[in-house]
């Protein structure tokens, strides 16, 4: 499932700027953005996501969705990163967010240290990009506004695991109502601590 974007399609370089949220947590998908910016609409405070504060990020989301030349927000699902692995599943949503853009980009900047496959043009992987580069902040800021909110309606169906404090994050409440309540189907069953519930049901 991806969502789209677009304001207009003219711009001398299209470079789309790439980042993902969600490889620590112990449930939910793991969510991906790609953001082209266009340079006749700069946007003040772009930066990695986790250096804003909630209402800033949402701020800045709002604006980067009514400036961009293109965003898109896509993702791999729970069941593909125990099937795939939090990395390759991560890499899978780069790739389907910069392949779901209204605007074919000319080039990639991705943050981390590994490109995504079948990419539709030449690409970079710049570790610390969010903080580096403004396209890429902006797409861990879409990324991230996206992911904690679908944190938050998963919160009010499951309010026992406290989603929405934690964000599916590994903390000693979230760890503690494991333990209390079980794995649901929103949890990551590769990941250690949820292996370690499943395993502890099934010997007693």
């Amino acid at each position: 499932m991806t969502q789209q974007g677009l304001v207009f399609q003219s711009a001398t370089d299209l470079v789309a700027g790439v980042d993902e949220v969600g490889r620590g947590p112990l449930a939910g998908d793991v969510v991906a953005a790609a953001v082209i910016l266009d340079p006749k609409q700069p946007i003040a405070g772009l930066t990695d996501s986790k250096a804003l504060t909630a209402k800033r990020r949402e701020q800045l989301s709002e604006e980067i969705k009514a400036r961009a030349l293109s965003w898109c927000i896509a993702r791999a699902s729970v069941a593909e990163i125990d099937e795939l692995n939090i990395l390759q599943a991560s890499l899978l949503a780069m790739s389907r967010a910069v392949a779901g853009l209204s605007v074919v980009p000319e080039f990639c900047q991705i943050d981390g240290n590994k490109l995504p496959k079948g990419l539709p043009c030449p690409a970079e992987a710049i570790v610390k990009g969010d903080s580096l580069i403004p396209a890429i902040g902006a797409a861990s800021i879409l990324a991230k506004v996206q992911r904690d909110a679908e944190m938050v309606e998963l919160d009010q169906r499951y309010p026992e695991y406290g989603f929405a404090r934690h964000k599916g994050y590994p903390t000693p409440v979230h760890l503690a109502a494991l333990k209390a309540h079980g794995v649901i189907a929103a949890h990551r069953r590769s990941y250690a601590p949820v292996r370690a519930i499943l395993t502890t049901n099934r010997s007693t």
